[in-house]
């Protein structure tokens, strides 16, 4: 039986990329793409190596970023331009095999085990793969390989990017000679507080955790535990998904306020806003959610500040009012009255929208449901401000602005 071979195609600092593609008499200056820097969303969404070299990291505020590298080129996201590309990025991965997922905006898996007799052998596909990314786009792809899912990340993520030509290839049999000596924190979904919990353990690599009992470790962390010590032995046996958004277990929506809000009037405004957007997705989607999430962050970088709850509703739904009903209960329960610059709205445990709980309370529920379906109509037809609601005429709205954006960005 032949050993699959799974690819992580990434792409080097894309939006930046991108950017420098446009703007080539820069390729040899520092470039970094920022938001607007009078407004908060100015920070660094992507920076060049060339930026990178000075230190300069993604998600840093751009005043930081000017002051470590004083020649730094700005450039705002074009977030249409950087969809446009990933989908010819897919387009080209696609005319070497059929079995391609999107990972992200700039990754893709792809499975060329069978491409192989018409391509040549890996390193010739990721070779040909980044030579015709490169002639059509200018845009520079890492290419991690394993014989799974995982493996093809971690390889990409720990090796390629630090290869001169971007391609490694994780092998399972070498797994102790090349990726257990890395610190844990290197591990695929380790994440931050589960790397502190591990290195509490005296877990500090890869290794060490690989060689920790099993059954400790499930009994420590459970099934995430498992699953992490199965990352560390290369073992994974999900397959490349061509319909990997079909399952998703939540949809949300964010944004970071223009200034600071502290006036629970003009908090509620902007969630309604998100509510009706997550409620828009969730139909669009065909599905309804039982848990509301909000999450709030304070004004102050130096002090953290703010909430993330979760509450269970009576039923499912993808009504904006009762989703907004449930997100006001914990604004009140759990706001601390000081000012805030972020909000974010969630809805999970998520179910089909084929079958609706009716009320015998509640006459008109499938009424009031089926005309959010009337209103996403009309918005699809007449664009997003085509219908609001009459709190979306009030200073605090969002919505106007947010309408001319893709993903918080400008198009």
């Amino acid at each position: 039986m032949m050993k699959k071979v799974i690819f992580l195609v990434d792409m080097q600092s894309f939006f930046a990329s991108v950017e420098k593609a446009k703007h080539y008499h820069n390729l040899n200056r520092p470039l970094v793409v920022s938001g607007d820097p009078t407004r908060r969303s100015g920070v660094i969404l992507a920076a060049c190596p060339l930026a990178k070299k000075s230190g300069i990291q993604n998600g840093e505020r751009l005043w930081e970023a000017e002051q470590k590298c004083p020649g730094l080129v700005t450039v705002p996201p074009h977030m249409q331009e950087y969809i446009d590309n990933s989908i010819v990025i897919t387009e080209i991965l696609e005319s070497v095999t059929d079995l391609v997922e999107p990972y992200s905006i700039d990754e893709q898996f792809m499975d060329v085990t069978h491409s192989q007799k018409l391509f040549g052998d890996p390193y010739e596909i990721a070779s040909y793969i980044q030579h015709e990314i490169h002639s059509k786009l200018r845009v520079f792809a890492r290419v991690g390989i394993g014989e799974n899912k995982v493996l093809a990340k971690m390889a990409c993520d720990n090796f390629s990017k630090k290869n001169e030509n971007g391609i490694f290839f994780l092998k399972k049999e070498e797994l102790e000679d090349t990726l257990w000596p890395l610190p844990i924190e290197k591990l695929f979904r380790a994440g931050g507080k589960m790397s502190q919990h591990l290195r509490r353990r005296a877990i500090r690599t890869i290794g060490e955790l690989a060689r920790t009992d099993v059954n400790k470790i499930k009994k420590e962390w459970g099934i995430h535990g498992q699953v992490l010590w199965m990352n560390a032995h290369g073992v994974d046996y999900s397959p490349i998904s061509l319909t990997s958004t079909n399952g998703q277990k939540a949809i949300g929506n964010g944004m970071t306020l223009p200034r600071d809000y502290s006036e629970k009037a003009e908090i509620k405004v902007v969630l309604l806003e998100l509510c009706e957007e997550v409620c828009r997705r969730a139909r669009l989607a065909q599905v309804m959610g039982q848990t509301v999430s909000l999450g709030v962050s304070g004004a102050s970088y130096e002090i953290r500040t703010g909430f993330h709850r979760q509450q269970k509703m009576a039923e499912p739904t993808n009504m904006t009012m009762e989703v907004f009903r449930y997100a006001c209960d914990l604004l009140e329960s759990f706001w601390d009255r000081e000012p805030i610059r972020r909000l974010h709205v969630s809805l999970s445990s998520l179910h089909s929208d084929q079958t609706i709980q009716l009320s015998l309370f509640e006459e008109q529920r499938g009424e009031n449901i089926q005309l959010g379906y009337v209103t996403d109509e009309l918005v699809k037809k007449y664009g997003k401000t085509a219908v609001i609601r009459a709190a979306s005429l009030l200073p605090a709205s969002q919505v106007k602005e947010r309408s001319a954006k893709i993903g918080g960005h400008y198009k």
